[in-house]
């Protein structure tokens, strides 16, 4: 799974905001904010990326448990897949 070039991730403050480019800005009608780990994930999947791949990484590099940075994973790629940012 990828993240649509028509889509980037701007920080503004302490915020982290998925913003819409080109055709998706017509076409885009929600509101993602990230906080740093949804946006560290959001990094890595600017490149073709699997559920493991995004586990191992998370894991790596943030002080959490596999159990909960899998649920964690879980819900942020059902958020990308319901508002169609994935390819």
């Amino acid at each position: 799974m990828k993240i649509k070039s028509s889509f980037i991730l701007k920080k503004i403050l302490d915020d982290y905001i998925v913003v819409p480019v080109g055709e998706e800005l017509v076409n885009f009608d929600a509101m993602i904010t990230l906080n740093e780990t949804g946006a560290f994930l959001w990094e890595l999947l600017n490149e073709e990326k699997t559920e493991e791949e995004l586990l191992k990484e998370l894991c790596s590099v943030y002080d959490v448990s596999e159990e909960d940075a899998k649920k964690d994973i879980s819900n942020f790629i059902a958020l990308l897949q319901q508002t169609k940012v994935l390819e």
